[in-house]
This record gives structure tokens, C-alpha cells and sequence, in this order.
């Protein structure tokens, strides 16, 4: 499926989301990628993640993890993740996402690093013509999907103009509903211009694009998420999304907040950590933007109170 020309033509200036032509993925083996915007509304005052979390009396079971444990250099496990590969014509990025472990490897301390770089080894071709940039994009589509729980990556984001990090999640429904009735929960984003805020958004029918629904976190002090890991999080339970950076909630949402649009965020969903380069929401790599650059990320989890 295709995002209108009107999504990604008409509104430059405003933040730009990546919701996906996932359904060709869903078909091959290399993806073709679109983005869209998000958009932003205001948050409740900071608490602790506790203290709005549905009841705590279960104790969590884990339904996904992924700690990247494995010697240095190895590709990601498969049985848990799928790369895709290709360019993103849609939202004008500007790298070429790579299979195998050529842009995702692990460290062999425990972390998976996506890197951003700029060069093109395999004489790839992207919307604009040779592609200047590579990096890469996993998701657990057909692997594992989850409805319902506490979804969190501990994670280190790159920094510079151009960098544009993301941990997500997109409706299993996708290839058979499109975008954006499959819903997309945005449980982290970066853009290099921002380096002291993360975003979180909603996308669904009637909310996506530069309507989505969602809030900033900033660092305080001037802090830049590039300087160090943080914790990015959602607890997800029927008709409710509340997002943490660290443990402080920052937002919630519930269909009451949807203007009368439908909430599509009561079924399975799954995992995607990407990092882009460019594209209409961060802008373009300028000439202060250094490669290679990384998303570092600790770990992966899914649990449940089930």
C-alpha cells in the first residue's frame, strides 16, 4: 500500500512519522518504506510509570526478550527478528537499508548497534538516485506479536542533523487493512535536531500523518538523550497507551482523546527498530553531521500480567 501523495508532499514543515508499505514486505524479502508525520499534543505533568500503571498484583511474564548476548560482529537472532531492505521514496530518507549484519551487528558487550553510514558499497539505488547513505531496519513481523503489556528498549540514540532513530510498533493487520487502519504506536523517536527530546504518537484512521496523537519528553538540564542509555517505554492495556522515558510517564492516551475516531490499538501488533537518515521531519545530514553513527540498544522486552 501507498501513503498519498498528499501525506508526504504537501506538509514539509511538519513532523514526519514512518508508517510503512509493509504489506510489500510482507510479500518478499526486501521491503518498500514510507514514513509519515507525527503530531504532537499536550502531556500531563511527569510521574513515575507506577504510579498510572494498570494494577501491579501479577507478576510480569516475559513474552518477548531479546538481551543481544552473542559475539561481536554476529547478525541479529532470526528466529526473533526479520531485516528489511530498501529505500523510503515516500518520506525522502535517505539511506539504503542492508541486509544481514552490514549495518546491524552485535557488540559482544551485550548490545545490538545499528549504524549509520555514509557510503554506498553495494552501488545501491534510491528514490533520488545512488543511494549516499546505508543503515538498517528490523521488525518481528510473522515472529512475534503481542497485544497488551510493557514494551521497553534501553537504548543509546545517535546525535547529529539528519539522525532519526525509532523503536515502534505497527498493527499484524497491515497487509490486509493498509496504513493507517493497522494503527502505529511510536514508543520512541528522535530527530538529530532535537537531541534533548523523544517523541511518542498514535496513528489510526482519521489521526495519522501530521494528525497523529502524541506528546515530547525533554531531558532536563539541557541533557541529550545521545550522551548516554535511557529506557523508553509504553504500557499498553485495552483503550490505554501511557509512555515513560526512564520511568516517568509523560503521556497517555485513551479513545478519548481521538475526536471520535476509532481506537485501533486492541490487537496484535509488532516490534520495529530502525535508524533513518533524512527525510522531511529531521531534514538532511548538513555538513556538522558526522559517520558513521550508531543506535545502540541494550535490550528488548515485552512482559505481560497475564
Amino acid at each position: 500500500m501507498t501513503v498519498p501523495p498528499s501525506e508526504h508532499t504537501m506538509r514539509r514543515p511538519a513532523k514526519r512519522r514512518r508508517a510503512t508499505m509493509y504489506a510489500l514486505s510482507l510479500l518478499c524479502c526486501s521491503a518498500a518504506l514510507t514514513a509519515l508525520p507525527a503530531g504532537a499534543s499536550a502531556a500531563p505533568a511527569p510521574h513515575t510509570a507506577a504510579s498510572s500503571m494498570e494494577s501491579k498484583a501479577a507478576p510480569a511474564a516475559v513474552a518477548f526478550a531479546d538481551e543481544f548476548d552473542g559475539a561481536a560482529g554476529s547478525a541479529v537472532d532470526g528466529s526473533k527478528w526479520q531485516i528489511e531492505t530498501g529505500d523510503n521514496v515516500n518520506n525522502h530518507e535517505r539511506q539504503y537499508y542492508t541486509s544481514g549484519n552490514s549495518n546491524a551487528a552485535l557488540d559482544g558487550q551485550g548490545n545490538l548497534v545499528i549504524t549509520a553510514r555514509k557510503e554506498n558499497p553495494g552501488n545501491y539505488q534510491c528514490w533520488y538516485g545512488t543511494c549516499e547513505y546505508t543503515s538498517s531496519r528490523l521488525n518481528t513481523s510473522g515472529k512475534f506479536t503481542q497485544t497488551y503489556g510493557h514494551v521497553e528498549a534501553r537504548m543509546k540514540v545517535p546525535r547529529g542533523q539528519g539522525m532519526w532513530p525509532a523503536f515502534w510498533m505497527l498493527g499484524a493487520d497491515i497487509g490486509s487493512v493498509g496504513w493507517p487502519n493497522s494503527g502505529e504506536i511510536d514508543v520512541m523517536e528522535n530527530v538529530g535536531f532535537e537531541p534533548g527530546t523523544v517523541h511518542g504518537t498514535l496513528h489510526g484512521p482519521g489521526y495519522s500523518g501530521s494528525g497523529g496523537i502524541g506528546a515530547g519528553y525533554t531531558l532536563p538540564g539541557g541533557a541529550a538523550f545521545a550522551d548516554g542509555f535511557h529506557t523508553f517505554a509504553v504500557d499498553w492495556a485495552p483503550d490505554s497507551v501511557t509512555w515513560s522515558v526512564d520511568g516517568t510517564v509523560y503521556q497517555r492516551r485513551t479513545p478519548a482523546d481521538l475526536n471520535g475516531n476509532a481506537w485501533v490499538f486492541n490487537k496484535p501488533f509488532f516490534l520495529i527498530l530502525n535508524l533513518a537518515v533524512g527525510g522531511y521531519w529531521p531534514g538532511d545530514p548538513d555538513g556538522n553531521t558526522t559517520f558513521p553513527q550508531q543506535l545502540v540498544v541494550d535490550y528488548v522486552r515485552v512482559t505481560t500480567n497475564d
